[in-house]
């Protein structure tokens, strides 16, 4: 047996746990286990091989992030006990997935404040179990250890979004020299770590992902648009990285996909279009907003300012104008799907989306539907529901572009 014990002590905030030695193949985690009390409890994960875990701390809201290489999670579905009658442990929830190129993140949100005492990383009969033992802590000794997160976690996730806004930037200035047609950025919600909403053993962004993908082949079959998605695997993208993508490849319309779940009340179903505000048309909205824009925190992620660098008078008339466009791409995809699928109530509501905040590139974001409702799911994950609903959003797409179709035409007449 193999491992690695590191203690956190106040004030030094990364810590890991080395693998034993082993032959490289692909990892898998197969199992968690929660065990313990509100005083001490244990995290421990079953993987198919060793693995080199380091985890640090965030506030606001406590948690334990966990990185590792990359890791295949062929895990039970969530587990959706109610909050009441769960085990009395340090846990509230956990979640996990892709985060950056080569890396995996677990999230563990904390109860209260805890240090992760041990990183264990010991060889089993079948593998390897990587164990993490929580302790509870006062609020001054977490604050302490949490200061300082780990950069090297966010220098790879920037890495990997740098990575994405040049590919974008290049396949923009190719279309230049070469290509006029519109270009449509989708934007599949959540991804990787951050699963979004999860119902009826469902997570969001999966249904929003393969939703895209078919939307994506569908825009490209018509041959009157250049496509593009923020994301084309189960990765995480930060909020901020999306829109970057979207301005850097000129896109003249970004599509967010997602698919909410309310918990107080299941009959709630229907899709609703989104456009930016900094004065939401409702409070509804406006929780919708600030549950969307914890994204980067849910994957844990240290959120920046939002930095404008469109600035003076110019800058405020792209603005509005962007605004007005999204607006109206926004009315014309509702009177396109009113005629095929269920809307909720006052279908066209605006808030202050992050993902939303492109000052030039006019966007939406669309809720397909709520997976809390188990009408709108079966809809959701219908292809017969997916192909009218794209077909819809199609006359959508060329109503917003007919002019610039039409002078494309007569040019190229």
């Amino acid at each position: 047996m193999a491992f690695l014990t590191a203690l956190l002590f106040a004030g030094s905030p990364a810590y890991a746990a080395e693998p034993a030695k082993s032959g490289q193949g692909d990892l898998r985690a197969v199992e968690v286990n929660i065990t313990g009390d509100s005083d001490q409890t244990r995290f421990v994960l079953t993987l198919s091989g060793p693995v080199e875990a380091r985890a640090f701390l965030l506030e606001r809201p406590d948690r334990v992030i966990v990185d590792l290489p990359q890791v295949a999670f062929n895990l039970p579905a969530a587990d959706e006990t109610p909050e009441g009658k769960k085990p009395a442990t340090l846990v509230s929830s956990y979640r996990y997935g892709l985060f950056a190129q080569g890396r995996s993140r677990i999230v563990i949100d904390l109860k209260e404040p805890a240090l992760a005492t041990k990183v264990v990383n010991e060889a089993a009969t079948h593998g390897t179990i990587l164990t993490i033992e929580l302790t509870k802590a006062d609020r001054a000794t977490y604050s302490r250890a949490a200061m300082q997160p780990m950069v090297e976690a966010a220098a790879a996730l920037s890495q990997t979004e740098n990575a994405r806004v040049a590919a974008a930037r290049a396949s923009a200035t190719a279309a230049e020299e070469r290509d006029n047609r519109p270009l449509i950025m989708l934007d599949p919600g959540h991804g990787g770590v951050d699963p979004g909403a999860m119902r009826f053993g469902l997570q969001e962004k999966d249904l929003v992902y393969d939703f895209a993908q078919r939307f994506r082949d569908r825009i490209e079959a018509t041959g009157r648009y250049r496509v593009q998605m923020t994301r084309n695997d189960d990765s995480f993208v930060s909020l901020g990285g999306r829109v970057r993508i979207a301005r850097e490849a000129k896109a003249d319309l970004l599509i967010s996909i997602h698919a909410d779940s309310l918990s107080r009340n299941s009959t709630v179903r229907g899709a609703t279009v989104y456009t930016s505000s900094n004065t939401p048309t409702d409070a509804e909205s406006a929780q919708l907003a600030a549950k969307e824009n914890l994204a980067d925190q849910i994957a844990g992620v240290e959120v920046e300012e939002d930095t404008d660098d469109v600035v003076g008078i110019l800058a405020e008339l792209t603005r509005r104008e962007t605004r007005t466009l999204s607006s109206y791409f926004a009315d014309g995809t509702i009177e396109v799907l009113r005629k095929e699928v269920h809307l909720t109530r006052n279908p066209h509501r605006s808030a202050g989306f992050i993902v939303l905040r492109a000052p030039d590139v006019p966007s939406v974001l669309i809720e397909l539907g709520y997976i809390s409702s188990e009408q709108d799911v079966a809809l959701l994950t219908s292809e017969e529901w997916q192909g009218k609903t794209i077909t819809a959003l199609l006359k959508a797409l060329d109503k917003f572009f007919a002019r610039q179709i039409a002078q494309q035409q007569t040019d190229s007449g």
